[in-house]
């Protein structure tokens, strides 16, 4: 019974903990601002449909001061490939230090799959996710809507909760969501540093969100 209670306690305790650890991480976001001092390292997360092209328009607009890039993209997508190998050699001009590299990971959740099913697979995609951030630790993490964001943002987070890295997260929602936000939007609004929506519709909805007006 001793022991029972103890494990409870002890439980009670890690979670209290890792709560007001992850509240500090989250209230400190403002705070940091990540290449201050030189280049700025870029996790961008690609997705099937349009988001792999939306997300391309945002980079088009970032100088080789961000660099390297990492794109980490669904095991099943090979359309994103293929957009990614096409953005990157027409940035030809930058900097010889400009660097791209591609990551996979298994699909959060395929189109159509049901809710209970997507469970397992969101979880298969946050055990391969967590390696690779604590192996890629970088400064940023870019994402604008693929159920792919989710397990890769969480595990951006738990690297600053567990003090290695202050990872900043930015997560533009897509032009597609006009009066509501995706799933993904909801889900990863309150861990987000920077959450921008390009209707203002949104903005006036989510008091957090930013809206500078159409950004792609």
């Amino acid at each position: 019974m001793l022991a029972l209670e103890a494990a409870v306690l002890a439980l009670v305790v890690f979670f209290f903990v890792f709560t007001l650890r992850l509240f500090v991480v989250l209230k400190s976001g403002a705070k940091h601002k990540p290449g201050s001092k030189g280049s700025v390292s870029v996790l961008v997360v690609a997705g099937s449909g349009g988001h792999t092209t939306e997300v391309l328009r945002l980079l088009s607009g970032l100088s080789a001061a961000y660099s390297p890039r990492y794109y980490v993209l669904a095991q099943s997508d090979r359309m994103s490939e293929e957009k990614i190998h096409a953005f990157e050699n027409s940035r030809e001009h930058m900097l010889a230090t400009d660097q791209f590299h591609l990551f996979r990971v298994p699909r959060s959740r395929e189109v159509h799959q049901s809710w209970s099913s997507s469970v397992m697979s969101s979880l298969n995609a946050l055990s391969y996710s967590i390696p690779l951030l604590f192996r890629l630790q970088p400064d940023v993490v870019l994402c604008n809507g693929p159920g792919t964001c989710v397990p890769l943002s969480l595990a951006g987070v738990l690297l600053g909760v567990l003090g290695v890295k202050r990872v900043v997260l930015v997560y533009v929602e897509s032009i597609c969501r006009v009066e509501t936000l995706s799933l993904t939007g909801r889900i990863l609004y309150p861990f987000s540093d920077y959450f921008f929506v390009q209707w203002a519709s949104l903005r006036d909805k989510y008091t957090r969100a930013i809206f500078l007006g159409r950004i792609v």
